[in-house]
């Protein structure tokens, strides 16, 4: 499975990235705001350093809109996803910038319907927001496992990123769902690796190194 960092800020991608966690970076208008600084100045260093899809995200609703900013941003750099709201206005843009060869990220997405059309419509990736359906009392996972069974079907090649996650036990989920992409947020990585009976090891190995060094 591929780990996407879902920031837009630079220190937190960058240090992902030397830990070898970083296969793409989901940005989205909120995460560049908490920023304070030019889009394309943050994209730009972003790129520099990750190779896998970037995505960012439309602002237009309407479908010559969305394809008129998706073909600007794409330009920007080699390896744009761009990100295109749910709706049937974005799904014309999608066909379009398929059909153009510039990879889409259709977001928010709340049903398996709406993960079929996006595919029908030749989306690269689909993003269900599985925290925001648990918000609201369902079950965010079965979602992607709704998608995911649909895509095996029929060999649909879009990719399935799992977002709006909120903890570990997402990610550990999404994995075995099989789903293709979990775009985690700093803080929940950061949460994966540790556990107490790790730090009680190490301790322990630590004391009787000491000991036998005596």
């Amino acid at each position: 499975m591929k780990f996407f960092i879902d920031t837009a800020n630079v220190d937190a991608i960058r240090k992902a990235h030397e830990r070898g966690m970083v296969d793409g970076v989901t940005t989205n208008p909120s995460l560049v705001a908490k920023e304070g600084r030019n889009f394309r100045e943050i994209i730009d260093e972003i790129a520099s350093f990750v190779d896998g899809p970037i995505s960012l995200e439309v602002v237009s609703e309407d479908a010559q809109g969305m394809i008129e900013e998706a073909r600007e941003l794409n330009g920007w750099i080699d390896n744009a996803a761009i990100k295109i709201p749910m709706t049937w206005e974005g799904l014309k843009a999608v066909k379009v910038l398929s059909e153009e060869d510039i990879h889409t990220n259709v977001t928010l997405c709340f049903s398996a319907n709406q993960a079929l059309l996006a595919a029908k419509a030749g989306a690269s990736f689909i993003s269900p927001f599985i925290g925001r359906l648990d918000d609201v009392g369902k079950t965010g996972m079965q979602l992607v496992d709704e998608i995911v069974q649909i895509y095996m079907n029929y060999g649909y090649e879009t990719e399935v990123i799992v977002a709006s996650i909120r903890h570990p036990m997402h990610v550990l989920e999404a994995a075995y769902i099989g789903a293709d992409i979990a775009t985690i947020p700093p803080s929940v990585l950061e949460k994966m690796v540790n556990h107490p009976l790790t730090d009680v090891g190490i301790e322990r190995f630590l004391a009787d190194w000491k000991k036998a060094k005596k």
